[in-house]
């Protein structure tokens, strides 16, 4: 006859804690508890499970298959615990919560800023945790259930990650306004490839999106310098040391400036690359979440438009 599984909220926190740290030592740590009570709970989970949740390895704790299956369970059990919880408080009218958020590094310089200053006036009481990530780690993160939200570029479509919004911007090039392409309209790669380039990384989206463009073009992949970081690529183009490709987003301030010209890529067409808001599919989302996953909707929309409509990017 089948057991009763009878699984008790402090152990599957602790569960999840020792999951996370990779050890019990650390779980005990970020808990704030003793080592001793972490281990118990684990032991008395393996026992009522029947079978070890983690190996016991030199460099830490790693999940068993049975430890797989049962974290699963913890993510799904301990996000809704925090959805009700955050519509009990919506329901006293306290609107509280935490929004955990995975994301890449260009929409950091003036999207974010602008949509979380904007959550903290409408619910000052909600605080919002950011992790910069490269594109192909965010759909792990959030599918683990260690963030609430993906905000990333031209992900692949998965079944653990529901698509909550998408927004489609333009790829381009990205010069000083005294490069020789500054005054075109818009540029191929090929005609970019007479010049030193600034070449993405593999673990960047723009990376996926250029090859095909870059193969077609017969373009040295090497490029001058390789970054995963935009935030290099865009100081590399500002400094005229190559022509780096991104989208708009993350150039917001250099665009008004006057100190960067975004020329749009023209590839037998347009070049997009989608911005899209994810979360774990299937989870209902907490009120400060759902909050915060609205908010950041309407701007990304706002921009799509306003880059659509050719207007000044919105500040």
């Amino acid at each position: 006859m089948a057991t009763r599984l009878r699984v008790h909220s402090p152990a599957v926190l602790y569960f999840d804690a020792v999951r996370r740290a990779g050890s019990i030592r650390e779980a005990a740590r970020r808990l704030h508890v003793a080592s001793s009570a972490v281990n118990r709970q684990i032991l008395k989970l393996e026992d009522e499970i029947g079978a070890p949740l983690f190996e016991r390895l030199p460099g830490g704790l790693k999940l068993t298959a049975a430890g797989e299956v049962f974290a699963r369970h913890a993510i799904v059990v301990l996000q809704d615990a925090e959805r009700a919880r955050s519509e009990l408080d919506a329901l006293k009218g306290l609107r509280t919560g935490h929004v955990e958020v995975a994301t890449v590094e260009g929409v950091t310089t003036d999207l974010l800023p602008t949509v979380i200053s904007r959550l903290r006036e409408d619910f000052p009481n909600i605080t919002i945790g950011i992790a910069t990530l490269g594109s192909q780690a965010i759909p792990d993160t959030v599918a683990s259930g260690a963030a609430d939200l993906g905000l990333a570029f031209a992900l692949p479509r998965t079944a653990e990650l529901r698509q909550l919004t998408l927004a489609r911007f333009r790829l381009g090039a990205v010069v000083p306004p005294d490069h020789p392409l500054a005054r075109r309209r818009e540029v191929s790669v090929a005609t970019c490839m007479a010049y030193p380039l600034v070449l993405a990384k593999q673990d960047l989206s723009v990376h996926h999106l250029m090859r095909p463009a870059m193969e077609r073009a017969g373009a040295d992949t090497r490029g001058v310098v390789r970054s995963g970081s935009v935030e290099l690529s865009k100081e590399l183009a500002r400094r005229g040391i190559g022509v780096a490709f991104q989208t708009r987003i993350g150039l917001e301030a250099d665009l008004n400036r006057g100190s960067l010209v975004h020329l749009p890529l023209n590839d037998a067409g347009p070049v997009y690359s989608d911005l899209g808001i994810y979360a774990r599919a299937g989870r209902a989302l907490p009120v400060a979440v759902d909050a915060f996953a609205r908010l950041l909707g309407e701007e990304m929309a706002r921009r799509e438009a306003a880059e659509a409509a050719q207007l000044p990017v919105p500040s």
